[in-house]
């Protein structure tokens, strides 16, 4: 993902402070009232929004396209302990208060959609290596689902990540909230093995992980399942890495394909919405393949992800349009 530029931000408590967004803890709000948790749909869409004006399309929650399936509010970001985090609005997005916010969420989960918080970003600077920051990881994130609504979390650690204990802290957040939606975004070299932290993390929380959305852009050449090197902005891209997670023991409700919704969006790896389509089908109906083409079909295959919301929006909105109507056509 990109990170966010230094902004006022808005509390819970309504109180405005200096700092980047999400960098300040602020005061408590009083615990929202949550909306019954949201079911993911078999193949969903999910889409990163920004509590940041970075160039992008601004929008309210209640702006993002029907299409999405699960909303990241991006990013939670380190607050005072080892491994807690913290998230405030930021004013540019024009909320006046949390209420209308939290408003916000209630009503999109009111449509089906899932609206989580995105734990990290490009700067993201969150560390959980031992069992206290594990604790703190998994108290903070429960506490702000409590107080916005938020129906889960997305784990979007670009600066490393410690399987042991991150899994820990989601095995306790979910003991905690049996219903949380759970999604991670590692870039494409945290999966190109099981041994890798992130592939770690994702097998060890396997029996309520939602889905692992990679990040197939700002990458470069990698290997695919077949041991051959695909460039970046392909089908066979898309594909042959798909392929490794599938065959490294993810299920394939728990595998989707995550692209820039945009050239603007991504130093790189963009593709047109009928790339994307064209992997998707490939992966579910074995059709539409390149060179490359996968030892079985995965009908289950949870679907796509873009970064984000406001860039799609700048660009007309083709990823909510063509690839989300793909999305929910799939087997």
């Amino acid at each position: 993902m990109l990170a966010w530029p230094a902004a006022a931000v808005l509390t819970a408590a309504g109180v405005l402070a200096a700092g980047p967004a999400g960098a300040s803890e602020g005061r408590p709000a009083p615990p929202a009232t949550p909306a019954a948790g949201a079911t993911v749909p078999k193949h969903a869409l999910t889409g990163y929004w920004q509590n940041f004006d970075n160039g992008a399309t601004v929008q309210k929650l209640k702006d993002v396209d029907d299409a999405y399936d699960i909303i990241a509010v991006s990013f939670a970001e380190a607050a005072g302990r080892p491994g807690a985090v913290t998230f405030t609005l930021d004013p540019a997005v024009g909320y006046g208060s949390v209420d209308d916010f939290t408003a916000d969420i209630r009503a999109k989960q009111a449509a089906g959609k899932s609206v989580i918080l995105s734990v990290g970003g490009e700067k993201g600077a969150v560390s959980v290596n031992d069992d206290a920051s594990a604790r703190n990881f998994a108290d903070s994130v429960g506490k702000l689902m409590d107080t916005y609504g938020f129906d889960g979390v997305d784990i979007d650690l670009e600066n490393g990540l410690d399987a042991t204990y991150m899994t820990k802290a989601l095995k306790e957040l979910h003991a905690a909230h049996g219903d949380v939606v759970v999604t991670m975004a590692p870039q494409t070299i945290d999966m190109q093995s099981p041994q890798n932290e992130y592939f770690r993390t994702a097998l060890g929380i396997k029996d309520f992980l939602t889905v692992v959305n990679m990040q197939y852009y700002n990458s470069g050449s990698m290997n695919g399942c077949d041991g051959k090197v695909y460039a970046q902005g392909s089908v066979d891209f898309l594909t042959s890495l798909a392929c490794i997670q599938l065959a490294g023991g993810l299920d394939p409700s728990q595998v989707g394909i995550g692209v820039p919704a945009s050239p603007g969006a991504a130093g790189s790896g963009h593709v047109a919405p009928s790339v994307v389509n064209a992997a998707l089908d490939c992966l579910t109906r074995g059709t539409d393949c390149g060179s490359f083409k996968p030892p079985k079909t995965y009908p289950g295959l949870r679907g796509a992800m873009t970064w984000s919301t406001n860039w799609d929006a700048a660009g007309g909105n083709e990823i909510a349009g063509q690839v989300g109507a793909h999305v929910h056509g799939l087997p």
